[in-house]
């Protein structure tokens, strides 16, 4: 337990890119914030092209396997052109299951911004921008995500668990992002 604490400590201490492949350079920051919460932002290269990782981000039944952390959909329905979600998440650093209702829309440019709506979180809003990269080959995806969490657990604490999820969360969207492309959809 020390040991994975440490490794994390390091991690936000050291900072800089982080490799998650073999040719996926990914600059990853994550900061507890003065005003309270915890901001990720990265950026990072899918080798497919935006159309795929558009429809990744979009298929929101789905959402709960893009992460290592286990969370449920309870309730999903669309409405003039947004996505209302209501996730539950079992967390290890959390008590019990903490609820998070958003809000989804696609940006016009590529990507998809995700609001909060209600549940146990005082902020969240998640942004995804997607710019084509190698001449449509690849996907530059600019991200940025805000947290704040209504529970005990410092924010410095937060922001350790963050870093590490969002490493495992990339790089499980760039895997399933390569099974799409070899399965041709």
């Amino acid at each position: 337990m020390f040991l994975r604490l440490a490794m994390y400590v390091g991690a936000i201490l050291l900072g800089g890119p982080v490799w998650v492949g073999a040719s996926d350079l990914v600059s990853l920051d994550v900061q507890a914030q003065p005003t309270g919460g915890v901001k990720a932002t990265a950026t990072v290269f899918f080798p497919v092209e935006p159309a795929i990782i558009q429809r990744l981000l979009t298929d929101y039944a789905h959402w709960p396997e893009l992460f290592e952390v286990r969370m449920r959909i309870a309730e999903l329905r669309e409405q003039d052109g947004k996505v209302f979600t209501d996730i539950r998440i079992d967390h290890s650093l959390l008590p019990g299951e903490r609820r998070l209702m958003c809000e989804s829309r696609s940006l016009a440019g590529g990507g998809l911004l995700t609001e909060l709506k209600g549940g146990d979180f005082k902020q969240y809003r998640r942004v995804w921008k997607l710019s084509s990269a190698e001449g449509g080959t690849q996907t530059k995806a600019d991200f940025e995500l805000l947290v704040e969490i209504e529970t005990i657990v410092p924010d410095w604490i937060i922001a350790i668990a963050m870093r590490q999820e969002l490493e495992t969360h990339f790089r499980i969207v760039r895997d399933k992002a390569l099974a799409r492309a070899t399965q041709g959809r």
